[in-house]
């Protein structure tokens, strides 16, 4: 039974950018007594992401465990001594990322996380992680030395296929290759038709070929979780492209109504939807908040101008 107050791991500080693996994967495993020059010669990827990590750590006699949790389940992890790694929304122009916990203060209730600075623990509080947790349909990832493997449930394992599948699909689906993709994806449904990244992440690889097959798709992952935004931008981003803009705007708004604050170039994307639905006032501020919320805009002096000679 859980009766601890608080507890915080002690997680070894990593610079960015001076690993191979991504950052939450490579603090873990130095956690794990990992000396990390032992992949110094390992393939160094141009954007590592967690999958690359997850290859990595596999082959390096490491057993990793994707599946859909509770924050009661990241207490017990923390508890066991294990530092748990959750899928949690992105800011700015990042759809996602990954956050890697720390610790928790059950009397504040608060869920504590690692940053890359001496001394420093961030912190957010139950209610808040659970509703922007709830947007990644609460996916955790548990990297542990091969020989713990036993502290994983067995409702853990039979989760773990599905989920690896659909990171497996999302490489191949970024470097184009679309129909190995479609092919693990599917498996990864077959086997959990619960899993609604998956079902979403099928629904981006059918809209990439303008297939309306994708709206079932996308439609599935939200029935079964109302507040998963990629699915509703996914279909936002469908309807841009094929020309019905009222659906545009209407899957945007829905998603920008889970969270705001999210990805800004949403905004963008209902702007031009707007535009072409003649309310150029509301695809104005869209513009605005777009710039304001994507600081780095690539294309900040187009829209800036584009702004100029919107007539309201």
């Amino acid at each position: 039974m859980h009766d601890k107050l608080s507890q915080e791991l002690d997680l070894p500080l990593i610079e960015q950018n001076i690993s191979p693996l991504p950052l939450v994967i490579a603090v873990v495993m130095k956690y794990w007594g990992e000396d990390m020059l032992n992949f110094e010669n390992k393939k160094h990827y141009k954007s590592p992401t967690i999958f690359n990590g997850i290859e990595i750590a596999e082959k390096n006699n490491y057993f990793v465990c994707l599946t859909k949790s509770t924050i009661k389940d990241l207490i017990k992890w923390i508890d066991q001594g294990i530092p748990p790694i959750v899928i949690f929304p992105g800011l700015y122009d990042l759809p996602q990322h990954a956050l890697l916990i720390s610790g928790y203060n059950d009397s504040e209730k608060k869920i504590l996380t690692y940053i890359p600075q001496p001394d420093t623990t961030g912190y957010i509080p139950y209610s808040k992680f659970s509703s922007e947790w709830e947007q990644e349909d609460n996916i955790a990832i548990i990297l542990i030395p091969r020989d713990m493997k036993n502290l994983i449930s067995k409702n853990e394992l039979q989760s773990t296929r599905s989920y690896s599948l659909c990171f497996e699909a999302e490489r191949d689906f970024s470097e184009g290759n679309l129909e190995s993709a479609i092919k693990k994806v599917t498996e990864s449904v077959n086997i959990d038709k619960n899993n609604v990244y998956g079902w979403s992440l099928l629904g981006s690889c059918y809209s990439e070929t303008y297939n309306k097959e994708c709206i079932n798709c996308f439609t599935k992952a939200i029935k079964l979780n109302s507040n998963y935004f990629l699915a509703l931008r996914g279909l936002g981003n469908f309807y841009l492209k094929t020309k019905d803009y009222q659906n545009a705007e209407k899957y945007y708004s829905q998603a920008i109504n889970v969270n705001s604050n999210r990805y800004g170039p949403i905004y963008k994307n209902r702007a031009f939807s707007r535009l072409e639905l003649n309310k150029n006032d509301e695809a104005k501020q869209d513009l605005i908040i777009y710039l304001e919320k994507t600081p780095n805009a690539q294309d900040r002096q187009q829209i800036t101008e584009a702004l100029k000679s919107i007539s309201i």
